[in-house]
């Protein structure tokens, strides 16, 4: 594969659903998730949407490769409450050479309770933005996996 080309993504390979359960500690004194929360069940949808692709952050800070997030965004639209069962639905939406972004819907059963995206860069030693190697594009554009 030629480096400097980034295949399309398609859409079906490109979103994975995960289920997490709201604990006690991410809620507040009103008994509802804390608003800085929702950014990390968005990112615990992205790591497992990577992981399902056979990626690990530590195979690739292994080889010198980090994800920083660079932007993020959340739209508040239903509290989400303790002990309730969440379905994350991460999706990659943008794939370029050096950054990608992906967006999120938290839902309870069929109620969207949240939505929003982060971008990641990817860059290497000395926090340079660098491409992804073609390996990793392979991978990012890439089917869950068994």
């Amino acid at each position: 594969m030629d480096g400097s080309l980034i295949p399309a993504l398609d859409p079906l390979a490109a979103r994975t659903s995960s289920t997490l359960r709201v604990r006690f500690c991410d809620t507040d004194l009103m008994g509802i998730v804390h608003h800085a929360n929702y950014l990390a069940y968005f990112e615990m949808g992205r790591v497992e949407w990577l992981r399902r692709r056979a990626v690990t952050y530590t195979d690739w800070t292994a080889r010198g490769i980090h994800l920083p997030v660079i932007d993020a965004s959340v739209r508040y639209l239903a509290p989400a409450r303790f002990d309730d069962c969440l379905t994350v639905e991460t999706r990659l939406v943008e794939l370029r050479a050096a950054s990608l972004r992906f967006e999120y819907s938290l839902v309870r059963h069929d109620e969207l309770l949240a939505e929003g995206s982060t971008r990641l860069a990817c860059i290497g030693p000395g926090h340079a933005a660098r491409r992804f190697p073609p390996d990793m594009v392979l991978a990012l554009v890439s089917a869950e996996r068994a």
